[in-house]
């Protein structure tokens, strides 16, 4: 970053900072940061429109600046949503790192806003740059440990508080979750029956309203008491 620097670039530089791992310790210089935003460049989705498909050649991983990304499996005719990413989330790096086709789809929900960081110019950059590869294995292993989290807060848990719990944490700003149940149940191994049923009791309960592929938290506190409801005692 030069000393001509306008302000929007010093914003711009400071976000795409806070991007990669913490920013307690490691702190990339000026150069860094310049170097980083050099092996990319800018693309904007519109809605419904990919950053990349299941199973195309992994060139590139993406920083989300701006707007929604909905994560799925499948075509467009038996597609799975199985996350979303929004802004300073990194996607797409893993099969890339890994020179393997991508796993999954990409498709923005919304204007997305995003730098798509080349295979070819990232990996001489972090090879160079050992606090810029430092910074992004922390967000890896930040990203992994909050999935690992996950399912160690799963385990021993009945389907109603599993179902619960993940609203929880899937909920947007407008306390929506863009997820299927068809869905919810494949990222919490379950039945469909038994996701079911939880959304049911939960609704009831009024925690809860659904619609199509879409579920909204209308009483928090009741959704986050049924997600560490105690199971039934043995009989």
């Amino acid at each position: 970053m030069t000393p001509a620097a306008s302000g929007s670039d010093v914003q711009h530089y400071a976000w795409l900072a806070r991007s990669f791992g913490r920013t307690d310790y490691l702190l990339l210089s000026p150069d860094d940061l310049e170097a980083l935003n050099s092996a990319g460049s800018y693309v904007r989705k519109y809605p419904g429109t990919h950053l990349f498909r299941e199973g195309e050649a992994s060139q590139a991983a993406y920083v989300i600046k701006q707007g929604q990304v909905e994560l799925y499996r499948g075509d467009w005719k038996d597609s799975m949503v199985v996350a979303r990413a929004g802004e300073g989330a990194v996607i797409g790096d893993i099969s890339m790192f890994r020179d393997e086709p991508y796993i999954q789809s990409a498709r923005a929900v919304d204007t997305v806003t995003a730098l798509r960081l080349e295979r070819q110019l990232l990996l001489p950059l972090l090879i160079e740059r050992p606090v810029i590869a430092l910074r992004w294995l922390v967000a890896g292993l930040s990203q992994l440990e909050r999935t690992q989290r996950r399912v160690l807060g799963l385990m021993h848990r009945t389907v109603l508080e599993q179902v619960a719990g993940l609203l929880l944490d899937e909920a947007d700003t407008r306390d929506e979750i863009h997820l299927s149940q068809a869905a919810i149940a494949h990222l919490l191994g379950a039945s469909r029956q038994s996701v079911n049923e939880a959304l049911a009791e939960l609704r009831t309960d009024g925690a809860v309203e659904t619609g199509y592929r879409m579920i909204r938290l209308i009483d928090r506190t009741a959704t986050r008491r049924a997600a560490h409801k105690p199971a039934p005692a043995a009989r």
